[in-house]
Formats: C-alpha cells, sequence, structure tokens
C-alpha cells in the first residue's frame, strides 16, 4: 500500500513539475511553486527530490525516454531516406511543441554538467543512424541524392530541427510574432523541414 502510495505521490509530483517547467523552464520554476501544483507541502517535495535541478532530471529523463524509442525507431526501419527525413522531422517537432524544456535543456547540461549526457548517451533506446548512414551511401551511389557526408546531413536535419526551440525567444523577436502564432510556425515545421533538405540533397 505504501509502496503504491510513493508511486502516485511521485506519479502526481513530476506531473506537477512538468506543467512548471513547461511554463516557466528551469530557471523560472519553484520548488515551492511545483509543491503547490502537486497539492503537497514543500517538505515532502524534498522528501522525494532534494533540489530542483534533481526534480527537472528526472521530469527531462521521462520525456526523453518516450522521444529516443520514437527517432531510434524512424533511423533504424526500413522506410527510404525521404520518409526517413519526413518521419524523423515529424516526430521530434510534435514531440518537442509538447516538451519544449527538452532541447535548452540538453544544451545547458553539456556544457554544465556532461556527465548527464554521457549517461543518457549509453542508454538502451539512444538513437543510433547506422542504418542511415548506409542508406545515404546507397542513394548517393545510385545517383539519388548528392554527394554527402551522411554525417554532415543528420546534423543539419537535427540543426534545422532544434534551433527554432532554442532560440525561440530571439526568433519571435525578428519575426515580431506572439507565442501562439510561433507554435503555428512550429507546426508548419513538421513538413516544411523535412521538404526543404530532401529538395536540397535532391540529385
Amino acid at each position: 500500500m505504501t509502496k503504491t502510495k510513493d508511486i502516485t505521490t511521485e506519479t502526481t509530483i513530476l506531473n506537477a513539475a512538468k506543467s512548471i517547467f513547461q511554463r516557466k523552464g528551469m530557471d523560472g520554476a519553484r520548488m515551492q511553486e511545483i509543491a503547490d501544483e502537486a497539492g503537497i507541502n514543500k517538505a515532502l517535495l524534498h522528501y522525494y527530490y532534494r533540489s530542483k535541478q534533481l526534480l527537472f532530471e528526472a521530469v527531462f529523463k521521462n520525456a526523453f525516454k518516450l522521444l529516443a524509442p520514437q527517432l531510434n525507431k524512424v533511423l533504424n526501419s526500413d522506410d527510404t531516406l525521404n520518409d526517413k527525413i519526413k518521419n524523423f522531422t515529424k516526430n521530434y517537432i510534435s514531440f518537442t511543441i509538447k516538451h519544449p524544456y527538452l532541447p535548452n535543456f540538453i544544451i545547458n547540461e553539456l556544457n554544465r554538467n556532461p556527465e548527464f549526457v554521457q549517461k543518457l548517451t549509453s542508454e538502451k533506446h539512444f538513437p543510433t543512424i547506422t542504418k542511415f548512414k548506409q542508406q545515404v551511401i546507397e542513394n548517393i551511389e545510385n545517383g539519388t541524392i548528392k554527394p554527402i557526408k551522411a554525417e554532415q546531413l543528420f546534423i543539419n536535419i537535427l540543426a534545422l530541427n532544434i534551433f527554432p526551440f532554442i532560440a525561440s525567444p530571439l526568433l519571435k523577436g525578428f519575426l515580431s510574432i506572439n507565442d501562439e502564432n510561433y507554435k503555428q510556425l512550429l507546426e508548419e515545421r513538421t513538413t516544411e523541414v523535412s521538404n526543404f533538405i530532401i529538395h536540397a540533397i535532391k540529385s
């Protein structure tokens, strides 16, 4: 009974933290706000998570464990290279719109806490690009796409997908648009990015 209660309480905390982090980000969130959102006192919150950083990591891991298998499945599927680019982009952007804290967290942790990222990359379902690389080589050999290193192509795909999330305040300023209109632009990019890349590498 106690174990079930612990799991329920922890799930409630993680859901509350996710909600606060999405609205205010890591820096803007406060443990008291998270406790209030979860309907518990701050002491109990600290019993489960001693710091905001540990709580943020837990929320991030839960989200990433949902995303990583999706991306890994796309990259190692039997789909064509074009379909793989389309599906990777659609899955990544759609997921990140729902979990906008993911890209900034990774960037921050790469600089501040590389051990956490190393631990993340060693997990079972972390995406691999072995099959993707082979498909790129095959498509170059049969003349379907222009010569390009698979690694460079993958970096291009990631960059075009990630940048609008980590630079959203800057881009909203340049484009003079509000949050709602920016979200619409992001949703449009689920197809815009893949179409741009496919056209760029087409032979």
